[in-house]
């Protein structure tokens, strides 16, 4: 059995608990109570050597965010210039 897809099959579990505003659901064959406003996150960097994208059946389950570092040049001009 490969990770991804376990991962992906618990992640369906805690979202359909959510959607059906169910406040206690079987998990992992106990049962436990569900926190509505949990959130599950993420993080890859795929440019990297060995790192792999996420299977589809995981992809779906999550919206893309793309993350950059700041321009601090940028962000200074524009505080100075608007005091």
């Amino acid at each position: 059995v490969e990770v991804p897809s376990v991962v992906a099959q618990q992640i369906l579990s805690i979202l359909s608990a959510i959607t059906a505003k169910k406040e206690r659901f079987i998990f992992e064959g106990a049962e436990i109570k569900l926190n509505p406003t949990c959130g599950i996150f993420v993080t890859m960097n795929p440019g990297y050597a060995g790192r792999t994208e996420l299977p589809d059946n995981l992809k779906a389950l999550f919206r893309p965010v793309t993350m950059v570092v700041p321009n601090l040049e940028l962000i200074c001009m524009v505080m100075l210039m608007s005091q």
